[in-house]
């Protein structure tokens, strides 16, 4: 390092491990990043993602003060002043004369990786008083939130694997070598698995490819795409046929546990074999080897969510553990408890149980149009477009979009980009880069790069493998110019709800006194907070009113984090459903399983779509950094070699891909890695529309996988899209 050099920890928002990094600055540039061997989480494990931190934050093309659309029609530079006088001066108006559902807010997945983007959206949608809600959550885990309300009453009480103690892990639709884990939050989850491996447990994967995962198994199942809910059911059927299911003390806390048998009877391994083409004696040792492991975890992930029956494969997932005795067990699958999560509810007088909680409720609204019923309060956002192109009354007029590209992300991007091209009256992007989406909007509003924020993960701490608390200060001050995300979100929350001009803190001060009152917490606590703004501030009461007592200037004096200990069982505490138990065979669950049963007869397309995963991008918002460009990192559709002679393509060829919703051409990879009737591509490239600011990302565009889809396509319990088990035709193209 030079005389100048210093370092300074920083947690990587790039991914769900939050991996501890140390940074190389020289001055206020970041020339380096290397895996922060304290921390109390990583241990020093670092991913290319983590190494490219210094290119991405540097990169050229972000956007550094924001953007406004002229009276020409064409994006100019502007103050940060006039930014939010023309978004007080239009949305407060559009809301007046068309009321709140003429706005529609959407929320793209890097909200979760910063601290602004989780603290300040609930509150905007309070301002907004909107029901139409959009995230990408219905582009990835929503059936995993559906499931897990529906089972113990709270959408966000997702039990994880006990990675480091399980002796037996099953993947279902999962590649944690490539993603480094999801709804997982586990750092070096590589090291982890052979660790697994190293103590003599048991790895199964099931995927429909070979991924480095599934090289890494001790038996790689390579199911039929879209399979996953019928193969999960068929080892349910069989621990419960074979009398192997043994719940253990999960039993006192269980309904339905007879019911679930009788609604599983028809799920066979014989009956689900041809469909999944996996083998009945396969599933049959799969169960038996569950249920003869000392410990064992069954975690499924976005291949087994993104398809027609993912609630049900959800659900499943954990009906499994259930069986198993496996849930809330140390080496199956547990609760975390991170620092700033509701503290654990007493029991009542007289008990060990809590009060019965609220329960959890779908379907409380519908979307305007296809009358597709909400989610944890979310529409689909593949039905976004139609809800602002259809006529009548409530149409989205107005967007609020925040790190979010749903043109490149969500299904037939092109009907939404001309949707926002003629559609909306008005449109507010936060985002740092103008993308396929953001360059339709009236505003653009740039958040600085990750080394001038702080970070704290108060969403992925949820999915921790280990309990721990880690917050990193912003590495380098704010640069001249820029606004800290924290105070863009205050702002435009007082500009959209008629209180432009007064101070964002006042923002802050209104979030402190709400949680003070839901926690029935004395007022007087919020003059002890501490903190050098409101989103410290405000982490320090989430602290203090979390589990384990913590403080801010406790956090502060541990920069590589505080240890709090392996996960530990939870229930009953965690459950809120309204019975007080886990109920195995909820009503809404019930109602779908015919639709699965169906789905036993179903003859298969001959050729079926599948997405992957890269281990150097993350959706759509990592193309533009250079160093992490090339190598596999690339848009192919990757086909079996026997697909590729009867489909007369070679190695590079460009293939022409067509479904429903339109057609694509990409390079072909003729590679055994994808079992045969199988083609894969990537999501979220198509960097090739017009009047965006992304150079490295135009220069290498590939193609929008989500332009093969028309947006129908949905599973019904959670509204998420169907990006997984797409029937395709694929020729050369000419």
């Amino acid at each position: 390092m030079s005389h100048d050099s210093r370092t300074a920890p920083r947690i990587c928002p790039l991914c769900e491990a939050t991996c501890g990094l140390t940074l190389t600055i020289e001055g206020t540039t970041v020339t380096g990043a290397r895996g922060d061997r304290d921390d109390i989480f990583s241990r020093g494990f670092i991913c290319p993602k983590g190494a490219s931190f210094g290119g991405l934050d540097a990169d050229p093309d972000r956007l550094r003060v924001p953007l406004v659309r002229g009276d020409d029609g064409e994006l100019r530079e502007a103050a940060w002043g006039e930014a939010f006088d023309l978004i007080a001066a239009r949305m407060p108006d559009l809301v007046k004369a068309h009321g709140p559902q003429a706005v529609g807010v959407v929320l793209g997945n890097p909200n979760v990786h910063t601290m602004a983007g989780f603290l300040y959206p609930p509150l905007l949608l309070g301002a907004l008083r909107t029901r139409n809600v959009f995230t990408a959550s219905t582009l990835d885990q929503m059936p995993k939130h559906v499931s897990s309300g529906l089972l113990f009453g709270d959408a966000h009480a997702i039990p994880v694997p006990d990675l480091d103690r399980t002796d037996h892990l099953l993947l279902i639709g999962a590649n944690p070598l490539e993603s480094n884990g999801s709804l997982c939050t586990a750092p070096d989850f590589p090291g982890r698995l052979k660790a697994l491996r190293r103590r003599g447990g048991t790895l199964t994967v099931i995927d429909p490819r070979r991924t480095r995962t599934a090289r890494l198994a001790d038996r790689h199942v390579a199911i039929r795409p879209g399979a996953d809910a019928l193969l999960l059911a068929a080892l349910a059927h069989t621990l419960i046929d074979e009398k192997l299911a043994d719940p253990g003390p999960l039993a006192e806390h269980l309904e339905g546990l007879d019911e679930l048998a009788a609604a599983l009877a028809d799920f066979t391994p014989d009956a689900v074999a041809a469909a999944c083409d996996v083998d009945a004696a396969t599933i049959t040792a799969i169960a038996r080897e569950l249920a003869a492991a000392p410990t064992a975890a069954v975690y499924g992930r976005i291949g087994s969510c993104t398809v027609e029956h993912g609630t049900l494969a959800s659900w499943l997932v954990d009906v499994l553990n259930i069986l198993t005795g496996n849930l809330d067990r140390p080496g199956g699958a547990l609760f975390p408890l991170s620092a700033t999560a509701r503290a654990p509810r007493a029991a009542e007088p007289g008990t060990r149980h809590p009060a019965p909680g609220k329960g959890f409720a779908l379907g409380r609204w519908s979307s305007r149009v296809s009358g597709h019923p909400e989610a944890k309060g979310e529409l689909p956002i593949a039905a976004l477009a139609e809800e602002i192109d259809t006529p009548g009354e409530d149409r989205i007029r107005a967007l609020v979009v925040i790190a979010a590209n749903p043109v490149l992300s969500a299904p037939d991007g092109d009907r939404l980009d001309a949707a926002l091209a003629d559609g909306l009256d008005f449109m507010v992007s936060v985002d740092p880069y103008l993308n396929e989406t953001s360059r339709r909007a009236d505003v653009v509003l740039p958040p600085p790069p990750p080394s001038q924020s702080a970070h704290f993960d108060f969403a992925f701490n949820n999915f921790a493998v280990h309990n721990q608390v880690r917050y990193t200060r912003s590495a380098v001050p704010l640069e001249d110019g820029r606004m800290d995300e924290s105070e863009i979100h205050a702002r435009l929350i007082l500009a959209v709800s008629g209180m432009h001009g007064a101070p964002p803190s006042a923002v802050d001060d209104l979030a402190v006194g709400t949680a003070l009152t839901r926690a029935g917490a004395p007022k007087e606590l919020a003059a002890g907070l501490t903190g050098e703004s409101g989103p410290e501030r405000r982490l320090d009461l989430l602290l203090r009113l979390g589990p384990y007592g913590l403080t801010l200037q406790r956090l502060l004096a541990h920069p590589h984090g505080i240890d709090l200990g392996p996960l530990q069982p939870r229930l009953p505490e965690v459950l809120r459903t309204r019975s007080g138990r886990i109920e195995l065979l909820p009503e809404p669950i019930a109602a779908d399983l015919p639709r699965l049963r169906r789905a036993l007869g179903d003859r298969p397309a001959p050729l079926v779509l599948v997405g992957r995963r890269h281990l150097r991008s993350n959706n759509s918002w990592m193309h533009n950094v250079g160093s992490l460009t090339g190598g596999s990192n690339v848009c192919t559709l990757q086909i079996h070699p026997d697909d590729a002679a009867r489909l007369g393509l070679a190695d590079g060829d460009t293939a022409r891909i067509e479904s429903s919703g339109g057609g694509i051409e990409a390079p072909a990879e003729i590679t055994d890695t994808v079992r045969s009737g199988v083609v894969s591509l990537p999501h979220g490239w198509g960097h090739s529309r017009p009047g965006t600011r992304m150079s490295v990302a135009a220069a290498h565009p590939g193609a929008n996988v989500n332009q093969l889809l028309d947006g129908t396509l949905l599973d019904p319990l959670s509204g998420t899209a169907v990006l997984n088990a797409i029937p395709v035709s694929v020729t050369p193209a000419h």
